[in-house]
């Protein structure tokens, strides 16, 4: 294949680019893998994305997706042939560890791949290294016992969110093109706010997952990327049923790869969602986002929803304490001296949480808010919304206390984030685009949030957003960290 222009900064190319190029025969696949690798090589010793490098295995793998698109041996091109993707570590790889970064797991392996390895796999995609999150994902921010500190590549002092932190911290950084991320209650959306990336949680069943939190409908895994047209293509490779997840939603749904403008939409804008403290810097960069949007055509009107944090406490405790508390729970009762501070403190509130609130409870709290948003957004085509209720948090800090930035308080850590009602309402789609940068030094992002099983519509508003406020990784819209690709 004919030798991309060297002067290219390839790490961070999209994912669609890159095809292009592979299929113009104006960049190789290993090519790609190389600059990925190299930029790793500049980045790691201050992000700490990954848990594992797989570089060696994807330069072959890279080898092989050159010969595809030579047209060798009869094979044609899959969907992601030759993108390196870097996976969550919770995404199990047949073979390889399978800690969820805790020392309790330290040596497990795993017997067979998640459903999304398997789509990623099969789509041609090159996994050349797993990224970290919080003990068994459980956090906002990304640091353990097992893997040290992620950081974000924005500003190192602070976190690239959790729990797919070190997934938007490597798009981020430039070492991968996509990353696999997963969503109890806002995985997804907190980092790609953090690192001004893309990441999309899909409605309840649209990817498939792995038992026994497969049947949990406030999670469920996804794609990020630095582009709105890369997450498509990959949400398109991910979705569709599978027989280990049987909520997983037949017929496949095909994102759509092109979209009408907005002009004509009706949108709607909630910046407190009822219960949060917006920071100003926060609610500002959301409301450039409604302008923009304005002044494409599209109808903005301001609501507010009746949710308190009462509502959100009552609903969020019960779920969590049944299902996904009750398993941590099960750990810290035997390996409590091998968990993370925040990890047995997750375990205790649960615990408390048991005792107060029941399953039931939780459930008339739960279908009331959903009632209620399905409610206020019944005029509108979608709804727009702050990621975050903060510009960041810092790095390494188990936020067992006041959330404290340069020696300001926030407040409680808990509303730090505003992704966890759409888990409560999660056959919403919700996708997390940029919306600005903060004085922080990290970007901050907006969620779009559709109708119930409404994917295209949520993709239409952020493709939108991406052509009037452009947020590509640009030479000069790039992190500090590492040196710069000439």
């Amino acid at each position: 294949m004919n030798t991309h222009d060297s002067g290219s900064d390839l790490a961070y190319l999209s994912a669609t680019e890159a095809r292009r190029l592979f299929d113009a025969r104006e960049l190789s696949p290993v090519e790609l893998m190389r600059a990925v690798i190299d930029r790793a090589e500049q980045t790691e010793p201050v992000v700490n994305a990954f848990t594992e490098r797989l570089f060696e295995e994807a330069l072959e793998q890279a080898r092989h997706a050159e010969d595809r698109f030579l047209g060798k041996g009869g094979l044609t091109p899959r969907p992601l042939e030759g993108i390196p993707v870097a996976t969550k570590e919770k995404h199990a790889i047949a073979g390889r560890s399978l800690t969820e970064g805790s020392l309790v797991n330290v040596g497990a392996t795993a017997t067979e791949n998640a459903p999304v390895i398997d789509r990623i796999l099969e789509a041609g995609g090159i996994i050349h290294a797993r990224t970290a999150t919080p003990e068994f994902s459980i956090a906002t921010f990304t640091h353990s016992r097992l893997w040290g500190v992620t950081r974000n590549p924005w500003n190192p002092d602070l976190t690239p969110g959790g729990s797919s932190g070190g997934a938007g911290a490597s798009l981020a950084a430039g070492s991968t093109l996509l990353a696999s991320a997963s969503d109890i209650g806002g995985s997804t959306r907190i980092p790609a706010a953090f690192t001004g990336t893309v990441g999309f949680k899909a409605p309840y069943g649209r990817i498939p997952g792995v038992a026994p939190l497969s049947a949990d409908h406030y999670r469920g895994d996804g794609p990020m990327a630095r582009t709105v047209d890369d997450c498509v293509t990959f949400a398109n490779v991910l979705a569709g049923p599978d027989p280990r997840d049987h909520v997983s939603l037949r017929p496949k749904l095909v994102l759509p790869t092109a979209y009408a403008p907005v002009a004509g939409m009706r949108l709607a804008l909630c910046l407190r969602l009822g219960a949060y403290d917006v920071h100003p810097e926060v609610e500002a960069a959301t409301r450039a986002v409604a302008r923009a949007l304005t002044d494409a055509g599209a109808v903005v009107e301001e609501i507010e929803l009746p949710w308190t944090r009462d509502d959100l406490l009552i609903s969020l405790a019960a779920h969590f304490s049944t299902v996904f508390g009750a398993l941590v729970s099960e750990v810290e009762a035997k390996h409590r001296d091998r968990m993370t501070a925040y990890a047995a403190a997750f375990a205790d509130t649960m615990a408390e949480a048991r005792e107060r609130v029941s399953y039931l409870d939780g459930l008339r709290v739960e279908t009331r808010m959903q009632r209620e948003l399905a409610e206020a957004m019944a005029p509108f085509d979608a709804l727009i919304c702050p990621t975050t209720a903060v510009p960041g948090l810092p790095a390494g800090d188990d936020l067992l206390g006041r959330l404290v930035v340069n020696g300001v308080d926030h407040g409680e850590p808990l509303w730090a984030a505003m992704t966890a009602p759409f888990n409560i309402s999660n056959r919403c789609p919700v996708l997390n685009v940029p919306s600005g940068r903060s004085s922080w030094g990290v970007p901050t992002g907006v969620q779009i949030v559709g109708h119930t099983y409404d994917d295209p519509t949520v993709f239409r508003v952020g493709k939108a957003l991406e052509r009037l406020r452009p947020w590509a990784y640009t030479p000069d819209r790039r992190p500090p960290v590492g040196p710069r690709l000439r």
